[in-house]
């Protein structure tokens, strides 16, 4: 069997002396969303910054695209392919949002007009207040201009942290479908959600942890479908 295209294996650590990961395994193929949900406190985002190298594994291992890079910075990973959006503080406030654009493109020496073109179709309302201030605009198009500006990096694998964390229903929807609509283009989706019935109807492969270890795993709709796992984390 094929190894998946971004998968931490068998992690192990944790802030400090204390471990909040225990052999954990997240994985994603290539062009699939996999969705990491649980209890609050379970180590879903803790599993998310170690497979991004923000914090340092006493166990285990990080491949991306059949090289180990488990020793890597964040800065190198995304020099390898790796976009990482973070629930809080994840756009520049003072900055427009075409600044906010150019800015995720930092590493890129090319010509980004292309890839900005793209983002603007993804998101349209961005194109319409590409001039204002990011800070101007309200909750659900914040979270487009951070997944727009993590998309700028021509990333082959783009991690998000709660996207949908403090918007509406209606634009959490449309969040949702914006990120299949971005697996779709080959892009690897790794993400953890607090809406977890949702989140899981998109996925192709979900994640239920549980005190930092995996507790369930499978399909998004098998893990739906599971009795204990609606009884347990889904509100029967």
């Amino acid at each position: 069997m094929a190894e998946p295209f971004l998968i931490g294996e068998s992690m192990t650590g944790g802030y400090g002396a204390v471990d909040i990961l225990h052999d954990c395994t997240i994985a994603v193929d290539k062009g699939q969303i996999a969705v990491i949900v649980g209890p609050n406190g379970a180590g879903k985002s803790t599993a998310m910054k170690a497979v991004f190298g923000m914090l340092n594994l006493r166990g285990g291992r990080v491949v991306l695209d059949g090289e180990d890079i488990t020793k890597l910075t964040p800065q190198a990973r995304v020099r390898k392919g790796m976009g990482f959006v973070p629930q809080t503080s994840n756009i520049f406030t003072s900055m427009t949002v075409e600044e906010n654009l150019e800015m995720g493109a930092f590493i890129r020496e090319d010509d980004i007009k292309h890839t900005m073109a793209q983002v603007y179709d993804l998101f349209p309302i961005l194109k319409q207040k590409r001039f204002q201030a990011a800070g101007e605009l309200s909750g659900g198009q914040r979270q487009q201009v951070a997944v727009g500006r993590a998309l700028m990096t021509q990333p082959k694998v783009l991690m998000l942290d709660e996207p949908t964390a403090g918007v509406s229903p209606i634009v959490m929807d449309e969040l949702f479908d914006r990120i299949i609509e971005v697996a779709r283009t080959g892009i690897s989706i790794l993400m953890v959600e607090q809406n977890a019935r949702q989140a899981l109807d998109i996925a192709d492969k979900g994640y239920v942890l549980v005190q930092g270890a995996n507790r369930f795993t499978d399909t998004g709709q098998a893990l739906l479908a599971d009795p204990e796992v609606r009884r347990s984390f889904l509100g029967g």
